[in-house]
């Protein structure tokens, strides 16, 4: 399945104007953290490797994690507070373990 189709089964209430935080897997095992207001069009455009110079040097391979958000402006806020994450929370994450994510929390790693 590609991933706009992949973006659409996860989050079919996340169409145009609603916004969203999302966690692509790319090609290289790295995670890449974005928010968009239309999350199939932007699965697209990082398909089509026009999105961003991340993942057109490092092509996207899955879509681990979709949040809603009430605003496009929460949505961003998440992002940047998920930006500064280690790699060990953001893979909690997007592999929802939250059991993980916790204990990673508490001990500041």
């Amino acid at each position: 399945m590609d991933l706009v189709e992949q973006a659409r089964q996860l989050a079919p209430d996340v169409k145009k104007g609603y916004p969203a935080l999302y966690i692509l897997r790319l090609a290289s095992g790295a995670l890449y953290v974005g928010s968009t207001l239309n999350l199939p069009q932007r699965m697209a455009d990082h398909v089509a490797g026009i999105a961003c110079k991340t993942t057109h040097d490092d092509r996207p391979q899955a879509l681990p994690l979709v949040e809603p958000h009430p605003t496009y402006s929460a949505a961003r806020e998440r992002e940047a507070q998920i930006k500064h994450w280690s790699r060990a929370k953001k893979e909690a994450l997007a592999g929802d373990d939250m059991e993980s994510l916790r204990r990673l929390s508490k001990s500041r790693e």
